[in-house]
């Protein structure tokens, strides 16, 4: 059974800071690429961050130079360090392991608001 677990979500000030886990089980993580994705009620989950099974990262434009994306194969488990928080980063984010199949966590809820 293949489950992805959040944590570290939560309610924080413009300027802020937060950091997102997600822990897998059921799965060669080492195999996977991991993803960060956000979701705002009436919008269309929007890709975040992402880092590969080699390594490679890529992010989204709005968030470059404020997030960062890591993995630790040793304990099967993806970060976002989330630096900087404005308050368009409100959303819902969501771990996601891609290889042959996807797979996604249950989502936390990043509130940023003074």
């Amino acid at each position: 059974q293949v489950q992805l677990v959040e944590s570290g979500g939560g309610k924080v000030q413009p300027g802020g800071s937060l950091r997102l886990s997600c822990a897998a089980s059921g799965i060669i993580f080492i195999f996977y690429t991991m993803a960060w994705y956000r979701q705002v009620p009436g919008k269309q989950r929007e890709l975040v961050a992402i880092i590969s099974s080699g390594g490679s990262i890529n992010y989204v434009d709005s968030v470059k130079g404020r997030f960062i994306i890591s993995r630790d194969n040793a304990k099967n488990t993806v970060y976002l360090q989330m630096n900087s928080l404005k308050i368009e980063d409100t959303a819902v984010y969501y771990c996601n392991a891609n290889h042959r199949y996807q797979y996604w966590g249950q989502g936390t809820q990043v509130t940023v608001s003074s």
